[in-house]
């Protein structure tokens, strides 16, 4: 079996004195294309002098994360932010106690208010998150919070999806994903066979809903205690 290739976020150096970033899965054959004119419009028009640096990522949605994240830095810091390393993400049972967790799950609750009306607005504040049928999980890299996601039981091997929830800095990093990915295999450790969840309709739900299809969800009825409620979409998956 093919070994999957890294796929490389680069920062180039142009000739006008620009930077130029981009994602390939094989660096050098794309710089010998950029010097070449076979790159980027931009490029063309303004060949590259060198790589200035370049940073590793084991697929291309994590290197387009990436790039984004790149783009947004202005130009004193972008070398110095693909130079970094970025710390690895660290999933931990608990964490409700910390104040930053406490802010995150605030914020939250802010934003589901600002969707659904109070009726519909099904997310639990810290006492819910405390009750003894709930494992709450945060995800951290190196003392910064990222995210934090929960999972309830339900019984006979049932379980649902709640708080989950990407801090605003780190968004569009795959911390959604990885904590997904998590909550999904700590259910089937405990041994259970079916995993839903309620989420909003707005359009601001939008990439959550992307998010649950790809790893496997599809839409569904009401399960659990929930009815019927133009402010809900309800979604399942075996496990």
């Amino acid at each position: 079996m093919t070994a999957p290739s890294l796929w490389h976020l680069y920062l180039l150096e142009c000739r006008n004195g620009n930077w130029y970033a981009g994602i390939t899965n094989d660096l050098d054959a794309r710089f010998e294309a950029h010097a070449a004119g076979r790159g980027a419009k931009y490029t063309r028009g303004n060949p590259p002098v060198r790589i200035l640096a370049s940073r590793g990522y084991p697929d291309r949605a994590s290197a387009s994360r990436a790039e984004w994240q790149l783009k947004r830095q202005p130009r004193a810091r972008k070398l110095a932010w693909l130079q970094t390393p970025e710390a690895p993400l660290e999933i931990r049972a608990g964490g409700l106690d910390d104040p930053r967790v406490v802010a995150l799950l605030q914020a939250h609750l802010d934003a589901m208010a600002l969707h659904s009306p109070p009726e519909s607005i099904h997310a639990l504040d810290l006492s819910g998150l405390r009750a003894p049928d709930i494992a709450f999980f945060s995800a951290w890299r190196g003392d910064a919070l990222a995210g934090c996601g929960a999972l309830k039981a339900l019984g006979d091997g049932h379980g649902e999806l709640k708080s989950m929830r990407t801090d605003a800095a780190h968004l569009r990093r795959g911390v959604a994903a990885a904590l997904l990915a998590h909550l999904m295999d700590t259910a089937r450790a405990q041994g259970w066979r079916r995993l839903s969840l309620e989420t909003g309709t707005a359009v601001a739900f939008a990439p959550a809903h992307a998010l649950y299809a790809r790893h496997g969800f599809e839409p569904c009825g009401p399960f659990g205690d929930y009815v019927d409620d133009p402010f809900s979409i309800f979604m399942t998956r075996a496990l």
